[in-house]
């Protein structure tokens, strides 16, 4: 087995401890190899997709986050994002809830895109099917 070093903030490491402790996983290790599980067989079952689909993508973000930068992320891929709802959860969070529907390759794009920015604590996409047509 490889050893990698890995940085996370101190938060996310406190995290981390309480949920080894809830959970009952082993060590740091065990559960960081679950994550990265959870997270290869979601980004294979998003490659696998073709097609027009209608999606829902839940994004959790802390209340800092610079708004500005998720919204021009929304408006880049504006050709498949229908809607988007955003909520204040607490006094630390924010909910997104973005509703897009198109071609597969570009709603993973967005995805990938949401991912990839450091602001975003959580991104999760829950696949509708394929649309029906418009009325």
């Amino acid at each position: 087995m490889t050893v990698i070093s890995i940085s996370i903030p101190d938060n996310l490491l406190k995290e981390l401890g309480d949920s080894i402790r809830e959970r009952g996983f082993a060590s740091r290790s065990e559960i960081v190899r679950q994550a990265v599980r959870a997270f290869t067989a979601e980004y294979r079952s998003l490659q696998e997709l073709e097609g027009e689909i209608l999606a829902t993508i839940t994004i959790i973000t802390g209340k800092r986050a610079n708004r500005d930068r998720i919204l021009e992320t929304q408006h880049q891929f504006g050709n498949v994002v229908s809607t988007f709802l955003h909520s204040h959860v607490d006094e630390d969070y924010c909910l997104e809830v973005i509703v897009a529907r198109g071609d597969a390759e570009v709603v993973r794009k967005l995805v990938d895109a949401l991912k990839a920015d450091e602001q975003i604590a959580q991104v999760k996409i829950a696949v509708l099917g394929k649309p029906r047509s418009r009325k």
